[in-house]
């Protein structure tokens, strides 16, 4: 099959340089934007009386046809068809004549390609947002059934204050809520079409831009036609985002990794998340948490790769750009799968209150609780903390809880304190009582669980819209 750009050149290409310079092999799961793009640009051809109707029907029923073969699998693609575009319009020719040469008017493979990957991006979002939603209900169901049990807090994988299970669930909550938000940011920014723009600098064909991206959904065009053609950064700010919302699932998937162990012990994972050993018959691996937590390095070399890309490259389109796709897709690909495995596990485990509430003891826990109080009876706080560290000591020695230290030996620490001082200091009491806003209270988590709820009702209600 000749190139579609093969008038200017006298020899055919290398034939390693043929697959070097191909990007069908990846770029040709766009099929269906592509098609949408082309149909959409001979639309407006045709309305703006550059393009003959009759031409217009034929070269749409030809695009349409093209596509139900490439959904049946008639139709395979090679290196000899470049890229989706060329692999398109080829095959329009071949189906219906010279009336599939005049699709290309008035555009550019460098406009066609960025129209291709904002709508496959646009559309990606939108299932992407989907699944963080669904996560996000798992997390609040799973935070409402926890609600009031309690867990340790760690700083520095210290014990450091009780907190309630559900209060962490509702920690990861706000990190994947950003996620959505960034996403929503994301794909307005992206959603502007370059159609149009031609290799760089628009055309002297009469065409109309805004109604392009009218047909194809997009609020409006691009402004510039040279940045739109050398344009990335939806890519990037994507790949960025993909980056953050991975770290987030990395985190929580590295505490998973901790809690399931046998010194933490605080969660059974449900078996179909979990792998055996070839060795150990007893062993049961948190592989999917641990899986989980290697994904997100993937997804920051597709980050790296693509601004790498993108650092050196002058004004306008330069053929680098191509090498912005693979990255784009493996992160895509990547970010779907583990949003969908990290929820149907985080939904199928089960958490081992019994066994968190025998680490209680551990940790003086209730430490910032004792200082807390005795500053509410007048102590300064900066004492209060002197008091309280200087009482820490004094259990370390005795092996004893704060709870369980005499009034004699209260009053050797400080004279001004004693057991009634104290107030209650139970686990219990001490998550019950940090009912600021945004604390670990019971009440105070279900305040957050009902604001998560009203934010993922207003998700759906602006879907539906």
């Amino acid at each position: 099959m000749a190139n579609l750009w093969s008038g200017r050149f006298e020899k055919e290409m290398d034939d390693i340089v043929k697959e070097f310079n191909a990007s069908i092999g990846f770029d040709s799961r766009m099929y269906d934007e592509d098609i949408d793009g082309s149909i959409a640009h001979v639309t407006m051809l045709g309305e703006q009386g550059i393009i003959d109707p009759e031409e217009v029907k034929k070269i749409i029923a030809g695009l349409e046809k093209i596509r139900e073969k490439i959904k049946r699998g008639e139709i395979v693609f090679s290196a000899d068809d470049e890229d989706i575009h060329m692999g398109i319009e080829a095959r329009l020719t071949a189906e219906i004549g010279d009336a599939g040469k005049k699709l290309h008017t008035a555009r550019s493979r460098n406009d066609q390609c960025q129209v291709d990957g904002r709508m496959y991006l646009k559309k990606e979002i939108d299932e992407i947002i989907d699944r963080l939603c669904y996560l996000e209900e798992v997390i609040l169901d799973k935070a409402e059934h926890y609600a009031e049990d309690l867990a340790i807090g760690f700083t520095h994988v210290q014990h450091a204050q009780p907190v309630t299970i559900g209060f962490i669930f509702m920690a990861y909550f706000q990190m994947f809520r950003r996620d959505i938000e960034r996403l929503k940011d994301t794909r307005y920014r992206m959603d502007l079409c370059p159609l149009g723009s031609c290799a760089l600098a628009g055309t002297t064909f009469p065409i109309d831009r805004q109604k392009t991206a009218e047909i194809l959904g997009f609020r409006g065009p691009t402004e510039n036609a040279m940045d739109s053609v050398s344009d990335r950064d939806y890519s990037i700010e994507f790949i960025s985002d993909s980056a953050i919302s991975m770290m987030h699932i990395s985190r929580w998937a590295e505490e998973f990794v901790w809690w399931n162990s046998q010194e933490f012990g605080f969660i059974d994972i449900d078996d179909s998340y979990c792998t055996g050993s070839s060795i150990m018959p007893q062993k049961k691996n948190p592989d999917m948490a641990e899986l989980l937590r290697g994904k997100v390095g993937r997804v920051y070399g597709d980050l790296m790769q693509l601004l790498t890309v993108m650092k050196g490259t002058p004004l306008a389109y330069n053929k680098d750009f191509q090498e912005d796709k693979e990255s784009l897709f493996d992160a895509v690909d990547t970010w779907k799968t583990s949003i969908t495995i990290f929820a149907n596990m985080l939904k199928n485990t089960r958490f081992r209150t019994e066994r968190i509430e025998e680490q209680f003891s551990e940790g003086f826990l209730n430490a910032t609780d004792v200082a807390e109080h005795f500053a509410k009876q007048g102590i300064p706080f900066r004492e209060a903390h002197e008091i309280v560290g200087k009482m820490v000591k004094k259990c370390e020695s005795r092996g004893c809880g704060l709870e369980d230290l005499t009034d004699e030996e209260l009053k050797d620490v400080d004279a001004r304190i004693n057991r009634k001082l104290l107030g209650d200091i139970s686990m219990k009491a001490c998550v019950e009582a940090r009912g600021s806003f945004g604390g670990t209270a019971p009440t105070e988590v279900r305040r957050q669980i009902r604001v998560g709820r009203d934010f993922l009702k207003a998700m759906k209600d602006d879907k539906e819209r």
